[in-house]
């Protein structure tokens, strides 16, 4: 499978793509938004997914980090 894995557990938001694995415990979750920009407007996000054939950006900034989801199915990650 290609896109973006997001699964939302008891204590953490787990993130898989190709072979990476993030782990985002939900107390630390700050904000989740959208983007509209190409690339994402935070320089150093983290970028997880493929910025070309997508349509959306999803946001998801924590206490500690940014993480930029490449994705066409947006409504369904921050549904999560």
């Amino acid at each position: 499978m290609l896109g973006i894995n997001v699964i939302h557990s008891d204590e953490n938001l787990v993130i898989k793509w190709q072979l990476s694995k993030f782990e985002i415990p939900l107390s630390e979750i700050v904000e989740v938004t959208q983007d509209d920009t190409y690339g994402g407007s935070e320089k150093n996000a983290i970028r997880i997914g493929t910025p070309y054939g997508t349509t959306d950006r999803v946001v998801i900034k924590t206490q500690s980090n940014i993480y930029i989801l490449f994705t066409s199915d947006a409504a369904a990650i921050i549904k999560k």
